[in-house]
C-alpha cells in the first residue's frame, strides 16, 4: 500500500497545476481562425451583457466591461476545462449587489475589490485542497430555488430602469408592488423604449443573427432615442461615463476581510457551482470531463487578478461557454482573444457607449432574467420527493425576502438539517428468523423478547447520533424475559457515533437486569476501536463482539451458536 502523502506534498503536488503546460497553451494554427471568431463573436455579444451584469451589482457598467478583461483570459490559462467561459454571471452579480448595501462611492469600489479578492482566495483554496468533491453538500434543490429566485429578482430589479418610475422602498418585489399601483408615475418613453428594445431582441433571436441580437436591441433602442430627441430617457452617460481607458491597478481594502467574508463565501459557493455545472455539461476536446478542482483553482487565480482590476466576481458561465462552443471555439484561445477583443472595442468605441439608453439595458437584463428561471428543473424536484420540494421552495422564498449572500447557506444549512431528520427516521430494524438449511426470513421487531431465545436483529440506515431514539424505540423490550440472547448485526456499517453506543449499553444493561445478553456481529476494525475507547467494549465482553468475517454468514453463525449454547447452559442451573 503506498504511504500517504504529507500536507506539503499533497499542496506541492496541487500548486503543480499553477504552471501552465507551454505546449498545451500555445494556439495551434489549424484552430487559430475559429478560436479569433469565436473570440470576437462573444466579445461583441457579451459587452452588454457585462454591462448589465454590473448594473445588477449596483456598480457602474465599466467594471462589468474590465472583467471581461481580466477573468476571461485569466481563466481560460488554468482552469482544467478547456472550453468553459468564466465571465460575469446573473446569480453572481445580484449576489454582489446584495452584499455592498450600505456602501457608497468609493467605499463601495473597494469593498468589491476586497470581496472578489476573498471569492479568488476561496477558490484558490478549495483547488489546492482538490475540494471538488464538496459540490455534493449543496443540494440541486437549493441551487434551483436560488437560481429562480436569482431570476426573479432580476427581472423585478429593473423595473425602476424599465419604467422611469423610482419607489421609496428598498426590498424588490415591494418596489415592484408600489409601481403597479402607482401606473400613473410610469415614465412612458421610457418603457416604450424598453419594449422597443424587447421587440428587436426577441425578433432577431428568431434569425440567424441570435448571436448579436442583444447589441443590435442596444444600437436599435439608442439610435431612436438620439433620432427623435426623445426627452427624460436616462442614459448609460447620466449613470457613468466611458472614457475608453482600460482599468486601473488597485490594492483591496484589508480592513474590509473580516466584514465581507461570508458574503464572499456564499458568492464563491455560487460560482463554483454554476462551474461545476458547466464543467459536466462541456467535456474537453479529448472527450474527458474535465476536474472540478482545476476549474476551482482557475476561477480562483481569475478572481484574485481580478481583485486588482476593479472587476466583479466571475465564475463558470454556462450561457457563455455555449455561445463559444456555438461559434466554433476549439481551444481555450478563444476566450484569451475575447478578452483581447473586449479591450480593442473599449479603447476604439467607447465613446458610443455613452448614448446607450438605461431602459434598453434594462431590458436586456429583464430577458437574462426570463432566461435564467429554471422552471423545467424547478418541476424535476418538486416531482422528486416532498422534502426536495419544499427545501427548494424554502430556498426560493428566503432568497426574495433576506440579503441574498445569505440565503444560499441557509439553503444549505436547511439541507442539511433535513438530511439529518430524513436519516434518523429512516434507521429500520427487523428480525431474522433462521430456517434450517435455507435463507434467514425477515420479519417484523416482535414488540417483547421471548425468554430462552436466541433474536437476530439487523439495523438498516445510518447509524448516527440522530438515529439514537428511532433505534431505541425499535429494540423490543426485555421487561419480560429470562435468559434471552439478542443478536445485532451491524454488518455494512462503517462506523458509529458514540450517541448510538450508548443507547447500546443502555440496553445491553438492561438485558443484564433480566439475565440477557446482547451480542454484536459484523463489527468492522474502527467500530471496534470506538467500542473499546468508550469502554463498551469491556462491559458487554470481547466474547461478545463478533468481528466480520469475508465469508457471509460466518461470524452470524458463530454467534447464534454461542447464544443458545448459553440459553443451554443458563437453563440447566
Amino acid at each position: 500500500m503506498a504511504d500517504k502523502k504529507s500536507i506539503p506534498d499533497y499542496l506541492g503536488d496541487s500548486i503543480g497545476q499553477i504552471k501552465p503546460v507551454v505546449n498545451k497553451v500555445a494556439p495551434k494554427r489549424s484552430n487559430l481562425a475559429a478560436d479569433l471568431l469565436a473570440g470576437l463573436t462573444f466579445a461583441v455579444a457579451n459587452i452588454p451583457t457585462a454591462m448589465a451584469h454590473a448594473i445588477m451589482a449596483t456598480v457602474s457598467p465599466v467594471l462589468g466591461i474590465y472583467t471581461l478583461m481580466t477573468a476571461t483570459p485569466i481563466a481560460a490559462l488554468f482552469t482544467s476545462s478547456v472550453l468553459m467561459n468564466v465571465s460575469t454571471t446573473s446569480a453572481l452579480s445580484v449576489s454582489v449587489g446584495s452584499s455592498l448595501t450600505g456602501y457608497a462611492g468609493d467605499q463601495k469600489i473597494q469593498a468589491l475589490g476586497t470581496l472578489v479578492f476573498l471569492v479568488g482566495v476561496i477558490g484558490l483554496v478549495l483547488g489546492l485542497l482538490k475540494a471538488g468533491s464538496m459540490m455534493r453538500f449543496v443540494p440541486n434543490s437549493v441551487m434551483v430555488g436560488f437560481i429562480n429566485g436569482v431570476a426573479v429578482l432580476i427581472i423585478l430589479g429593473q423595473m425602476s430602469d424599465l419604467t422611469g418610475y423610482n419607489s421609496t422602498y428598498s426590498n424588490k418585489v415591494a418596489k415592484t408592488l408600489d409601481m403597479l399601483l402607482h401606473p400613473k408615475l410610469i415614465d412612458w418613453p421610457s418603457l416604450l423604449v424598453g419594449l422597443l428594445t424587447f421587440a428587436v431582441i426577441l425578433g432577431l433571436n428568431r434569425t440567424r443573427l441570435h448571436k448579436i441580437s442583444a447589441l443590435v436591441g442596444l444600437i436599435v433602442a439608442s439610435g431612436v432615442v438620439y433620432v427623435f430627441d426623445i426627452q427624460g430617457v436616462k442614459l448609460i452617460r447620466d449613470v457613468a461615463t466611458f472614457t475608453g481607458e482600460l482599468p486601473k491597478f488597485t490594492l483591496p481594502n484589508f480592513h474590509m476581510l473580516l466584514g465581507l467574508a461570508l458574503p464572499a463565501l456564499s458568492i464563491a459557493i455560487v460560482g463554483l457551482v454554476q462551474g461545476a455545472a458547466v464543467s459536466q455539461n462541456y467535456p474537453n476536446p479529448n472527450g474527458k470531463f474535465p476536474d472540478t478542482s482545476g476549474d476551482f483553482l482557475g476561477q480562483g487565480i481569475a478572481n484574485l487578478v481580478t481583485s486588482f482590476f476593479q472587476g466583479l466576481p466571475a465564475g463558470g458561465s454556462m450561457s457563455g461557454t455555449g455561445l463559444n462552443i456555438n461559434s466554433g471555439a476549439r481551444s481555450r484561445w478563444t476566450n484569451i482573444f475575447a478578452g483581447v477583443f473586449v479591450i480593442l472595442i473599449i479603447l476604439f468605441f467607447s465613446p458610443l457607449v455613452n448614448y446607450i439608453p438605461m431602459p434598453a439595458l434594462a431590458a436586456l437584463v429583464t430577458l437574462a432574467g426570463f432566461q435564467s428561471l429554471h422552471i423545467p428543473a424547478a418541476i424535476t424536484v418538486w416531482n422528486t420527493s416532498q422534502v426536495s420540494g419544499v427545501l427548494m421552495a424554502l430556498t426560493f422564498v428566503l432568497t426574495l425576502v433576506i440579503p441574498l449572500q445569505y440565503a444560499v447557506l441557509a439553503g444549505v444549512a436547511f439541507s442539511i438539517l433535513l438530511f439529518v431528520f430524513q436519516e434518523s427516521n429512516r434507521v429500520r430494524i427487523t428480525e431474522w428468523e433462521t430456517v434450517p438449511n435455507g435463507y434467514p426470513i425477515e420479519k417484523p421487531v416482535p414488540a417483547k423478547l421471548l425468554s430462552n431465545r436466541v433474536t437476530l436483529l439487523n439495523i438498516y440506515g445510518s447509524v448516527f447520533f440522530a438515529a439514537s431514539k428511532t433505534i431505541e424505540a425499535s429494540l423490543p423490550s426485555p421487561d419480560e424475559c429470562e435468559h434471552a440472547v439478542v443478536i445485532l448485526g451491524l454488518r455494512g456499517h462503517s462506523e458509529i457515533g458514540g450517541t448510538i453506543i450508548n443507547t447500546l449499553w443502555q440496553y445491553s444493561d438492561k438485558l443484564k437486569e433480566r439475565h440477557s445478553k446482547l451480542k454484536l456481529v459484523g463489527i468492522n476494525q474502527e467500530i471496534r476501536n470506538k467500542l473499546k475507547g468508550t469502554g463498551f467494549l469491556q462491559e458487554l465482553g470481547e466474547e461478545n463482539v463478533y468481528m466480520a468475517a469475508a465469508q457471509l454468514g460466518v461470524s452470524l453463525n458463530n454467534a447464534i451458536r454461542d447464544g443458545e449454547a448459553w440459553i443451554k447452559d443458563q437453563t440447566a442451573l
